[in-house]
């Protein structure tokens, strides 16, 4: 196998490993210059589809959520608007600067703003060497 066959296997078992599917329209929020360039990479590979932007009106399956300690918004009203652009029982994934990185985000503050916006966290994952994930439900309504 190639070293650029093996780079995008393991990019899409990232994609595989964080619950996407192939023919998910993934909606991204919050995308700057430090986001990690190989998740992307990999959700693309598996769905099969290219990630649309905050702009975009219609329906989604999941979501992506790059969030940085400086944001204006309160956590939770990003999730509470991110929340209705999402099909029912579609994830939002929560990325956060890694602990000890500029911008860093609580885990705790991930927990509670998942709680009082409703969803449910299934699972935490490091992305890379700057973020962290946290992978949220959205209940079925």
């Amino acid at each position: 196998m190639s070293a650029t066959a093996g780079q995008a296997q393991s990019e899409r078992g990232l994609a595989d490993r964080l619950g996407f599917k192939p023919g998910q329209v993934v909606q991204e929020f919050g995308f700057d210059d430090d986001v990690d360039e190989g998740l992307r990479a990999s959700i693309t590979e598996l769905t099969g589809e290219e990630m649309v932007d905050e702009d975009f009106d219609g329906d989604v399956d999941a979501a992506l959520l790059w969030w940085r300690s400086d944001e204006e918004e309160d956590l939770t009203d990003a999730l509470m608007d991110t929340v209705t652009t999402i099909a029912d029982g579609g994830t939002i994934l929560v990325l956060t600067p890694k602990a000890g990185r500029e911008l860093h985000v609580s885990p705790n503050d991930v927990a509670e703003a998942a709680s009082t916006s409703g969803l449910s966290q299934t699972s935490a994952v490091s992305i890379g060497a700057d973020w962290s994930g946290t992978r949220l439900v959205v209940p079925k309504r």
